[in-house]
Order: C-alpha cells, then sequence, then structure tokens
C-alpha cells in the first residue's frame, strides 16, 4: 500500500527554499494537503504541507526539530531525478539562496556565480565601503 515518507533535511528558512525550488524549475503552492495519487481510495492518508511541487510531494514544517521535512510518496516519485538526488541538488540550491540573502543584507553584491566542473558552486560577492 502506498504511503508518505518523511525525510529529514536541515532546510530551515522557507524564503530560501522557495527561492530554491523556483530556480530549480518547481512552481511552489502554499497550504496544500498532499495525497497518495489515486488517494480518493478509502485508506489512501492526506498530509498537510507548507509547500508543495506536486499532489504528493512537499514539505512540512517541524516544529520540535525547527526545520522541514520533505514529504513524499516515494512509490510515485515522478521527477527527474531519484529522491536523494532531488535533496542534494535543493540543499546546494538552498545554501546558495540563503548565502545571497545574507550577504545582501550585510550590504554585499553577487559580483557573479561560476559552478564548476565537480558541482561545486563558487560565488563571488563584494561591498563598497564609504
Amino acid at each position: 500500500m502506498s504511503h508518505f515518507s518523511q525525510i529529514k533535511t536541515k532546510l530551515k528558512c522557507k524564503e530560501s527554499l522557495v527561492k530554491a525550488l523556483n530556480t530549480l524549475g518547481h512552481e511552489v503552492e502554499h497550504n496544500v494537503q498532499l495525497e497518495v495519487r489515486g488517494g480518493h481510495a478509502i485508506g489512501h492518508p492526506k498530509v498537510d504541507a507548507c509547500l508543495a511541487i506536486a499532489p504528493d510531494i512537499g514539505f512540512k514544517w517541524c516544529d520540535r526539530s525547527d526545520h522541514y521535512k520533505l514529504v513524499a510518496e516515494e512509490d510515485t516519485w515522478d521527477l527527474d531525478v531519484p529522491v536523494q538526488r532531488f535533496i542534494d541538488k535543493l540543499s546546494q540550491q538552498y545554501a546558495i539562496e540563503k548565502i545571497k540573502t545574507t550577504t545582501a543584507e550585510d550590504g554585499f553584491n553577487v559580483e557573479h556565480q561560476t559552478k564548476n566542473i565537480d558541482g561545486t558552486v563558487e560565488l563571488v560577492v563584494s561591498r563598497w565601503n564609504y
């Protein structure tokens, strides 16, 4: 029987998470009830999610540990990458968005961003001192 898996992440900032998902090409819906595909049948669970990118893929806020959990129905996962690869790509893009936001708050501008052959990302930021 299909069910939702909840995968712990280290993602804490909703704004950075939404920007990261958008950058990766996902349209984000807010405050959605996720449903296992074919969920109208009796016994299929529904889960409230703060953010969703598909009817059965979203994020739920975990108050106890102060982070988001990825909530997904893994049996019907239909993104172009496996779950773990999705989490890896999302975590990297989330870190980039978080750095951009934090540095902008401190008065820095992103001069350029480079993605290296090994998959690492280099951000160059600068700030004028007056």
